[in-house]
């Protein structure tokens, strides 16, 4: 053999020993198909009085590798199976050049046995005589079976590589009655698993290589064919387009080069072109329909609210990934409160300029606040009026202080359509919209009238908007965009008016609403949510009095933010001789057990980093392991009087790039240069004069703070997949590519793979 012909045919060796790169089969639906398609798998289970034969491969075609998956098949496929005498009965051949019976159908009477059996099997090798195994069948019937007195279905798991003619006896084998199942493993000849398998081929011919989807083929075959009967009365067979791929040599033309030919006519030799041809293996694809069982997933019923997304974990749990300021309680429930003392009347649009849709939206936003944010300690008290031609106060302000007999109340609201006169019926509001309490002063809670509208107003809205402010009303507005400009009118600043775009989006407003209507009582931005890390220079150079300054500044910080797991978090960390986290982001959760933390944080002194402890903070504190939320502002707030912070440049960039804000207050009478370089290119460096004076630089921390809290957030900075995953942006969230041997939503569980 020519040396080049050698190796060519080494290499295509080599190649058909590597698994395939692609799927052999692959049904062609969504991700949450596919995961319904597994979940049915392992649900499936079959109780009817049938014999099912297993005629397994254990040629050297096939191999010792391809074997082993072959059993695991039929092992997941005896998961599924009533085994007992009177029920499902099993047995098992292996074929190779010659059938041998590894247990006949009548040996063993229980689940257990069969699996521990066919665990037990040896890969014999030699020749695949697959029609040998047919007729042996064929002449002999089905070992310790019931003969035609209760359904026979074999189960062949092979390469489909056969070394003899198998149609014949196959078709001989069916036309006797016996359900023929053609399970490819390993590179399957897709041809002859079409000759073995009974009709229609395309629900009789599977792949053992996807476990679970052959499985879920099997069993729907058979519940499809009244054999077996379904899962549940839920759960129903579905076609789904899908795709067999063939490995097969092929030909490509690769170019001419010249060559000497000889002639018949002459003794001469001719000088020509000749075309040559490279060979390669490639997978074909071979376009079928697969039919598979789906069951209804934990996700059908769309239990995350607020836009969270669902993701099915196993056969009846889920996990919802909530956007910001939602995912304080199960399903995306916000976990808010109204601690203002307020009396709220909800001002609906009836009319027919918003439309019926627009009314039901409205009145679901109502409802989602009140279920939100109202409890049974809360201060405030809700009401809600309607408007078109006229007010109508159909839910006065305080008539209900149980949140579900609330929700019942909104439910009976009719739509009235009509024209918009919000302008008088802003005036109706002002003068009756919260009944004759006459308390004034400080004995009078704040009224605030949000009004939820999608349609402009067919009267003069300037005037009475100023009338219901000069009677100490608060006016908040929530519309579409298109009332935008007019609700700025009517509140008086663009600050009370909140917009949306969207049916969703409607909901997103909730958390902003809540921060409205009690920002009187809450400076700063208490509602915004934010990943708040202090890291405080406790050297020696500071000294313990000093070190008393910071501890107070923060506390009068901490103040400023609303403490819990929804909103801010905060964490402390503090270097000098070492670098150590006095509490991480998710330890402290109220703000009453932040501010004991925050008093009992330890002195270290010695010589201190800021390097190292900007390190340790991106390596243990900011981290979706120790309490850092997707999607939430960070930021870090370094207070140091400037020594140790040369080497820290390069870590408070590599923070920054990672999504991290950071700010620097230096204290001291001269910014040093190493503080300079830390503080970066930005406006993040405050320069205080002395410990004493932090105090009086407070706002404008906040005020930094406050902006930062407010900047758009990468979803993947920084990145919430752990165990070396890769987070990629996807449609307003994000998903996780786990590495091999991890899966779940932030590739958090590692994956145990079935013995085979």
């Amino acid at each position: 053999m020519p040396p080049f012909l050698l190796l060519e045919t080494v290499c295509i060796f080599l190649f058909s020993r590597v698994p395939p790169s692609l799927p052999l089969q692959e049904v062609h639906v969504s991700r949450e198909t596919i995961g319904k398609i597994s979940v049915a798998s392992k649900m499936m289970w079959c109780s009817a009085a049938v014999d099912i034969l297993f005629l397994l491969d254990g040629s050297n075609s096939v191999g010792k590798g391809s074997f082993e998956r072959s059993k695991h098949f039929a092992i997941t496929v005896c998961d599924a199976l009533d085994i007992s005498t009177e029920r499902v009965r099993v047995g098992a051949f292996q074929f190779s050049s010659t059938p041998h019976l590894e247990f006949p159908l009548d040996s063993f009477s229980t689940q257990q046995e069969v699996k521990a059996k066919i665990k037990r099997m040896v890969f014999k090798g030699g020749r695949t005589e697959t029609g040998l195994a047919l007729k042996y069948l064929l002449n002999r019937g089905f070992p310790g079976g019931r003969n035609a007195s209760v359904p026979q279905i074999l189960v062949i798991v092979t390469d489909g590589k056969s070394q003899g003619h198998v149609a014949l006896p196959a078709k001989q084998l069916k036309e006797k009655g016996v359900t023929v199942f053609a399970v490819g493993v390993r590179f399957p000849r897709w041809e002859e698993l079409h000759a073995l398998a009974s009709e229609p081929r395309e629900q009789h011919v599977l792949l053992a290589e996807q476990v679970e989807d052959a499985t879920n083929g099997l069993f729907s075959t058979l519940s499809n064919s009244a054999i077996c009967s379904s899962t549940t009365p839920d759960c129903r067979v579905e076609a789904h387009p899908c795709e067999r791929r063939t490995l097969e040599m092929v030909r490509e033309f690769a170019g001419n080069a010249p060559c000497w030919r000889g002639s018949r006519r002459t003794p001469a030799v001719l000088a020509a072109h000749c075309p040559f041809y490279s060979w390669k293996r490639v997978f074909l694809a071979h376009p079928t329909t697969c039919y598979r069982t789906t069951c209804p997933g934990p996700c059908d019923s769309q239990p995350c609210q607020n836009g969270g997304t669902c993701v099915p974990e196993g056969l009846d749990g889920y996990q919802c990934l909530c956007p910001l300021a939602f995912g304080g309680e199960a399903n995306c429930a916000p976990k808010l409160s109204l601690e203002c003392r307020v009396d709220l009347l909800f001002l609906l649009d009836s009319s027919a300029g918003t439309t019926l849709d627009g009314f039901l939206r409205a009145k679901a936003f109502v409802k989602q606040f009140v279920q939100a944010v109202l409890s049974e300690d809360s201060r405030a008290r809700v009401g809600v009026a309607t408007y078109s031609r006229e007010l109508l106060v159909v839910v006065p302000v305080g008539e209900y202080q149980d949140v579900p007999d609330l929700v019942r109340s909104l439910d009976g609201i009719p739509f009235r359509g009509g024209p918009t006169l919000m302008g008088s019926a802003l005036r109706q509001a002002a003068d009756r919209g919260f009944g004759s309490a006459t308390r004034t002063g400080q004995d009078r809670p704040r009224r605030v009238v949000v009004l939820l509208t999608e349609s402009r107003s067919e009267d003069e809205v300037a005037g009475p908007a100023r009338y219901a402010r000069a009677r100490e009303l608060l006016l908040l507005g929530v519309g579409s965009e298109a009332v935008q400009a007019e609700l700025e009118e009517i509140m008086g600043s663009p600050k009370h008016v909140m917009v949306y775009s969207d049916p969703q989006d409607l909901l997103n407003q909730i958390p902003e609403l809540q921060g409205k209507l009690c920002s009187r009582q809450r400076p700063g931005c208490r509602t915004q949510a934010l990943d708040l890390v202090f890291m405080l220079d406790t050297s020696a150079s500071v000294g313990p009095e000093n070190f008393a300054q910071m501890q107070s500044f923060v506390r009068s910080c901490a103040l400023q933010f609303e403490v819990n797991p929804d909103v801010t978090q905060v964490g402390l960390v503090v270097y000098g001789s070492q670098v150590q986290t006095a509490f991480g982001l998710d330890t402290k959760p109220t703000q009453a057990a932040l501010l004991r933390a925050i008093s009992q944080a330890p002195y270290l002194g010695g010589v201190g980093s800021a390097g190292t402890a900007l390190l340790h903070i991106y390596d243990k504190v900011m981290t979706v392991q120790r309490g850092a939320r997707p999607g939430v502002p960070k930021a870090v707030v370094v207070l140091t009087g400037g020594r140790g912070t040369e080497d820290a440049a390069v870590p408070a960039q590599k923070l920054r790039n990672n999504g991290i804000s950071v700010l620097v207050m230096g204290v001291g009478p001269v910014l040093s240069e190493g503080l300079r370089r830390l503080a970066g290119p930005r406006d993040s460096l405050i320069h205080v004069a002395a410990y004493t004076d932090l105090r009086y630089h407070q706002d404008m921390l906040i005020e930094w703070l406050c902006g930062e809290a407010k900047r758009p957030v990468n979803l993947c900075k920084p990145s919430p997949c752990v165990n070396e995953g890769s987070c990629v942006l996807q449609n307003g969230s994000y998903r996780c590519e786990c590495r091999d041997g991890w899966e779940g939503p932030h590739c958090e569980n590692r994956f145990l793979r079935r013995p085979r």
